[in-house]
């Protein structure tokens, strides 16, 4: 049986946080708290493979850890990295949320 692992390429794996963070960032517009993306800590047990078809080139694919398991005579690798996001408009920090400072008027047990 199959987890699904077994054939994300690194880079797919990569983008689909980038994916999230976009959509996280979406989710918050108009919200009144916002979030700071600090660095990103990301670590995938890859196998190592190359392409025999077209370029021939190489590729990392994340594992599950049964697939692992199952791949005896496969060496696979641990791989870990940080990200930093940034805004590719300003340069700046990536934030989850909108700009406009946010207040406490709606919090607590007022009535209001």
């Amino acid at each position: 049986m199959s987890s699904g692992f077994e054939e994300v390429e690194l880079a797919d794996a990569v983008q689909a946080v980038r994916e999230g963070l976009t959509s996280a960032a979406a989710r918050g517009a108009g919200q009144d708290l916002a979030f700071d993306v600090g660095e990103i800590a990301m670590e995938f047990t890859v196998e190592i493979r190359k392409d025999a078809k077209g370029s021939g080139g190489v590729k990392a694919w994340v594992v599950s850890a049964d697939a692992e398991a199952s791949r005896g005579s496969t060496r696979t690798h641990k791989v870990s990295f940080t990200l930093t996001p940034r805004d590719t408009r300003t340069g700046g920090s990536w934030r989850v949320g909108n700009e406009r400072p946010g207040g406490v008027s709606r919090f607590g047990s007022s009535g209001q």
